[in-house]
């Protein structure tokens, strides 16, 4: 019996497509004990007495970590699910194209790869924290501590650094971003407020603020899916989720759809989408602005897959619970 710890669950999606296979999920037993007695004030001859007794217990039992693993049984029982986390893990089915023949679209799919969490909120609330800390050592007379992250190079990482704090929002401006929630502190080492707040741009940018779980099988190829929120046990903040699980690569198991895989387009089409009659022709419009979007993922930009990697729709993402006595005696 396999144990699995839930990170995420979508469990409407799971009802849906367990509702499709078997014609529903039963969720609850009804089952209650009822005892009554009633007696009528009037006339003699109106007066009424009544007695009644009945057996009824109410019992619901949330399904929870169950419904899941019943998905599950029933896919593979009904050969719709396939698990390829060995052929994610082989560079040659990556390189020859094979792997994106023999999975197409919309494949149901489990793959189990070293993987790590990534929020663009945690990085700026990381950094946020790291920027206080370092104000507050100044207010001690504290030295202040430098972190790792390169300074920019040349005039333009001069230019960033020299930048000071974000200008003050006006009333009618856009809303504050997650870089904005970073302090000035003394530029130590070439680390500064400035140069912090460029990589929380560059985080949001590249994945959108919100859980992704990014599995890495071989290098160079990222296979990811964004976690929505207000899932089951997708309940808690970044902040503790990142604290309970940390940011280092671990074994995880994604389950899902194939969503779509990293474009190899290199050139962008026209931008023509105009009818004879000059008007619009909206179909051509929007492929243009798709063609855009697409290449702006390909160059990494924007949050959609990088070729050769894919997106997955998910379903759960969890990780499996050793057992620790067969782990010592192995390790023994």
């Amino acid at each position: 019996m396999i144990l699995r710890e839930f990170l995420y669950v979508d469990t409407d999606k799971v009802k849906a497509m367990l509702a499709q296979l078997d014609g529903g999920v039963a969720e609850e037993s009804r089952e209650t004990e009822r005892r009554e007695s009633r007696t009528t004030v009037g006339p003699r001859a109106a007066a009424q007495h009544f007695r009644g007794a009945g057996s009824e217990s109410y019992t619901q039992k949330s399904l929870g970590d169950a419904l899941f693993p019943m998905l599950e049984d029933a896919l593979e029982s009904e050969g719709l699910i396939r698990d390829i986390s060995e052929e994610v893990a082989d560079i040659e089915q990556w390189n020859s194209g094979e792997l994106k023949k023999s999975v197409p679209l919309g494949s149901l799919v489990r793959i189990s790869a070293p993987g790590s969490l990534f929020d663009a909120r945690y990085v700026a609330s990381a950094f946020a924290a790291f920027g206080a800390v370092n104000v507050g050592l100044q207010g001690i007379g504290a030295t202040p501590v430098s972190t790792s992250v390169p300074p920019g190079k040349g005039k333009q990482g001069q230019a960033r650094r020299q930048s000071g704090s974000p200008k003050p929002k006006v009333a009618g401006s856009s809303p504050s971003q997650l870089e904005d929630s970073i302090p000035d502190f003394p530029d130590i080492n070439g680390t500064s407020g400035s140069l912090l707040r460029s990589f929380v741009q560059i985080s949001r940018g590249i994945f959108a603020p919100g859980l992704h779980i990014n599995l890495a099988p071989v290098p160079g190829v990222l296979i990811g899916s964004r976690l929505q929120e207000g899932r089951q046990y997708l309940d808690s903040e970044a902040d503790i989720l990142f604290a309970r699980y940390g940011t280092e690569r671990q074994e995880w198991t994604l389950v899902g759809s194939v969503g779509s895989y990293g474009t190899e387009e290199s050139a962008l089409p026209e931008m023509d989408f105009y009818n004879s009659d000059g008007s619009v022709n909206r179909g051509d419009f929007a492929e243009c602005m798709n063609a855009q979007m697409r290449n702006l993922g390909r160059i990494g930009f924007i949050d959609l897959p990088q070729y050769p990697g894919f997106s997955v729709v998910p379903f759960a993402v969890y990780r499996s619970i050793p057992r620790v006595g067969a782990v010592a005696l192995r390790e023994g």
